[in-house]
């Protein structure tokens, strides 16, 4: 064995111990690992559909609203800390949105679809002499505007301040601070109520948020009352921005998660005997050769799966099912690989021969194959990320065409050294380890 086949066992060694470190433990809020990302059909979560309202947009800028919608509704799903969420558009109005390990329906329903918009407005005694809050406006430009928090920076933050508490800091932009000036000077020791999407804001106390002005406010103000979790996830909220246009939630569905541990469970088991029956087979037919094989397909599994963990991908049973036919494929190398070394048996070749001879022929059917799959994932995957936006369609692709690249590596590199291991060994010569075909005719 020469020493550029020992270099590169010591390499596909050391390639496998770190996949093994990546991959296990599998998932280990100890060792703070995070597992595999699983989507929607298999971790469970939430499935909804927004219908939006383009009546007050002007024409030909439907498209635009659609997208700044969705925009910030990516801003608040990261609120929510989901892994790969699905966000999209569908037909003309309408926006999926599938949040994977989701449960809290009713908060991220809240979340998503809240508009965030903060409005100040002043009290005043209608005609029915009853109190009412109107909201409170100012003159810029000729041009009469409400004071609402369309006019912050995305810069809100929570602090403490030793008098008031928990308070919610946030800056007025320039039209905005135009508008604070002259509404604080009007409405000087009048207070200034503060209303959630039309709703007025509670302090921790269960009492309307509506403080005294007490100076004339320019370019930045605070919020009191709030306790510190209200304080930040409504700055995060603001932060996220507006949705430009109302949205009206038409579907809603929770996948149980108990459902998709049953099918990572029944599809793992499934996975489990599949590639013992391959490997028996391998074995049986193809004796030593077929062991090496079954190791090869050991070391492709580990390293698939670290992949997936690393780049990372987005595992469905779509994504599954690309996963366990790469397997196939990965075998189907070998099986013309091994085939092409009895015939150089039956020509009365050497195990070296063999091996080199077998494997250069059998490389340009495997590198074919795989460049026609190849160039389908990329299909599949453009289609589903860019047409049909499928979430199964991607994965699908993605885990196929990670799974065939892996398993060109572990055919082409893998098998091939640890059948050198015995070139020159008194092994070599007893060709019926090698092959099926035990003589030459």
């Amino acid at each position: 064995m020469t020493w550029k086949n020992i270099l590169i066992l010591i390499l596909v060694l050391a390639l496998f111990a770190t996949s093994l470190w990546v991959l296990l433990p599998l998932e280990s809020e100890r060792f703070g690992r995070e597992g595999i990302r699983l989507g929607l059909d298999l971790k469970g979560g939430i499935h909804m559909v927004y219908e939006a309202d383009l009546s007050s947009i002007e024409s030909g800028k439907e498209a635009e609203a659609i997208d700044s919608a969705i925009a910030v509704i990516k801003k608040r799903v990261d609120i929510l800390g989901v892994t790969e969420p699905v966000i999209q558009k569908q037909g003309e109005n309408r926006i999926l949105v599938e949040l994977p390990g989701v449960s809290e329906a009713e908060k991220a329903k809240n979340l998503i679809g809240e508009t965030a918009l903060l409005e100040f407005r002043e009290r005043i005694i209608n005609e029915d002499g009853e109190e009412e809050w109107i909201p409170t406006t100012a003159t810029i430009d000729g041009e009469e505007k409400v004071l609402n928090s369309s006019y912050f920076r995305e810069n809100t933050r929570v602090g403490h301040d030793p008098y008031e508490g928990i308070v919610l800091f946030f800056e007025w932009n320039e039209e905005g601070s135009k508008l604070s000036e002259e509404i604080t000077r009007r409405l000087l020791h009048k207070p200034l109520g503060i209303f959630l999407s039309g709703e007025h804001l509670l302090g921790a106390d269960g009492q309307p948020i509506a403080p005294i002005v007490e100076a004339v406010i320019t370019t930045s103000g605070i919020i009191t009352g709030l306790t510190e979790s209200e304080a930040i996830e409504l700055s995060k909220l603001l932060n996220a921005g507006i949705i430009p246009i109302p949205l009206n939630p038409i579907y809603e569905q929770t996948i149980s998660p108990i459902l998709g541990a049953n099918f990572i469970d029944l599809s793992a088991r499934a996975g489990v005997i599949g590639i013992i029956l391959v490997m028996l087979f391998m074995i049986i037919y193809y004796r030593l050769p077929g062991l090496l094989a079954s190791l090869a397909l050991i070391f492709y599994g580990c390293l698939v799966l670290a992949l997936f963990k690393l780049i990372p991908v987005t595992l469905t049973l779509a994504g599954l099912g690309g996963f366990i036919l790469s397997v196939g494929l990965a075998v189907d190398a070998n099986v013309l690989i091994f085939e092409r070394m009895k015939e150089e048996f039956r020509t009365g070749r050497t195990l070296g021969a063999a091996v080199e001879a077998g494997f250069e022929r059998a490389w340009t059917a495997i590198r074919d194959s795989n460049i026609t799959t190849f160039i389908a994932c990329i299909i599949l995957y453009w289609l589903g990320s860019a047409i049909v936006q499928s979430a199964p369609v991607t994965s699908f692709a993605a885990t196929l065409f990670i799974g065939v690249a892996v398993s060109m590596f572990t055919a082409i590199v893998v098998t091939r050294t640890f059948l050198r291991l015995f070139v020159g060994t008194p092994l070599a010569p007893k060709i019926s380890l090698f092959s099926i075909y035990s003589g030459r005719k």
